[in-house]
Order: structure tokens, then sequence, then C-alpha cells
């Protein structure tokens, strides 16, 4: 079982994303029994966990996400949801789902880009 991960995207700092995972092919009873999780992992850096939700809603997140990032799922669909807002440059990173113990096989991941604020040069004579 393969999980699929979609709705990356490049957005401005301050700006929000909703990514999306299906573990479609996954009997449904084992999906709906597992603690489900969403990863990060940005360039040169390992992978960390972001937050996880039991088969009965109840989450967790990392610190650095709490209070700008809900996770979600729909069991019939055997799906898992990220949306994020508030979002920092140090967002930036692939994004991968698993259940908690990483029993699935990986998938793809889905990029997310954060663009930062930028800042403006004057050049005058």
């Amino acid at each position: 079982v393969q999980m699929v991960e979609s709705g990356g995207g490049s957005v401005q700092a301050g700006g929000s994303l909703r990514v999306s995972c299906k573990a479609s092919r996954a009997i449904t009873s084992v999906f709906n029994s597992k603690i489900m999780a969403w990863y990060r992992q940005a360039p040169g850096k390992q992978r960390e966990l972001v937050g996880t939700i039991t088969r009965l809603s109840d989450t967790n997140y990392a610190e650095s996400v709490k209070g700008r990032f809900t996770i979600s799922r729909d069991n019939s669909r055997k799906s898992i949801y990220l949306q994020m807002n508030s979002l920092k440059p140090e967002d930036t990173a692939l994004y991968y789902c698993n259940s908690d113990t990483g029993d699935f096989a990986w998938g793809q991941g889905t990029q997310v880009t954060v663009w930062g604020q930028g800042t403006q040069v004057t050049v005058s004579s």
C-alpha cells in the first residue's frame, strides 16, 4: 500500500495551503485502525513528524506548527488532510503521510514552498 500525497504548491509567507493524502489501495478497516501522521523533510535535513491523528480524530502537533496547522481525516475515503495557515519560509519542505509507525510504503510526497515577504530595495542617484 503506497500513500499518494497531493496539493502542494508555492505560497507567500502568511498564506495558506491544504495538502491531501490517500491510501488508495489500503483495506478500509486497516486504514481506519491506524494512527496516521504527516511528516516533512526540508533540504539537507532529516524527516520530521508534523502531527498525528487517531481514528477518532484526536490530534497532536509538533511545537513548530501548533496553532497554525490542522490535521483531519476522512476514514470512508481512506484520506487525511493537512490545512496549513500562517505559513513561514521555514515550513518549506516535502510533505509526506504515513501511519505513525511507517506501516505503509512511502509516497513521493508533495512539495510546499513558502516565499518570504521580500525586502524593498530603492536605488537613487
